[in-house]
């Protein structure tokens, strides 16, 4: 899997599982400014709520970048990056990847190669907003898969773009400047998958001990998930 997403990735940077203490995409093109620089109240929970743990071992769905390779190892903590958008892109095609991920061969070989994570393999998961472009079913399949490499008491934090009324939303690289800012570049735009209001994410997140939500903007409310 790994492998495959080092080939996806080419020189713009490689999934990989950095050890601790180690140092167009598809969519509808839109013009690229600065980053936007926020400050993540969910960010900073997440951080807070490994303090003191020791080492630990994250996943990060955001690509392997240099910012965040840099701070969560520079914590002690070991890292597995993935792009994992990116990967929705390659499997099921970039003019209508949600109607392609009702293709029951296609959805096999995306869990096969990007969700094969052994159970109880890590003590956070830092998803940002790659679950709001699958489809319903794909969506609890690889929520429950995330379920199950997790440790108990781990923690996950995701996005989801809380505009019922927008049927684009855009796709952002995220990078990490400390605990509770983030810095978001803007990759494209695709169209919106399905509305997540508070009672649809509880239910989604239904085997989970607890979930936390959090206001933000951008259209884009932050929750905290506990195993």
């Amino acid at each position: 899997m790994l492998d495959r997403l080092r080939n996806l990735l080419g020189s713009s940077g490689s999934a990989k599982s950095t050890p601790p203490g180690a140092v167009s995409n598809s969519g509808r093109s839109v013009p690229t400014g600065p980053p936007i620089t926020r400050q993540s109240n969910g960010l900073d929970q997440f951080f807070g709520d490994l303090r003191d743990r020791g080492t630990l071992r994250l996943l990060d769905f955001a690509g392997a970048s240099q910012e965040n390779v840099s701070f969560i190892t520079s914590m002690g903590h070991g890292l597995s990056s993935e792009d994992f958008v990116r990967a929705i892109e390659h499997t099921f095609g970039a003019d209508n990847p949600v109607q392609n991920q009702l293709d029951p061969r296609l959805v096999d070989e995306f869990v096969a190669e990007n969700l094969s994570f052994p159970a109880d393999t890590f003590d956070g998961a830092l998803v940002w907003d790659a679950l709001q472009f699958l489809s319903p079913h794909l969506l609890q399949l690889t929520v429950d898969r995330l379920y199950e490499s997790l440790r108990p008491n781990a923690y996950l934090l995701a996005f989801f773009n809380a505009n019922e009324k927008v049927r684009e939303i855009p796709v952002f690289n995220y990078r990490i400047a400390d605990n509770r800012t983030l810095s978001l570049s803007q990759r494209c735009v695709r169209p919106a998958s399905q509305f997540f209001n508070n009672r649809a994410i509880e239910k989604l997140f239904s085997k989970f001990t607890s979930v936390k939500f959090f206001l933000a903007r951008e259209n884009l409310p932050e929750i905290i998930v506990r195993r």
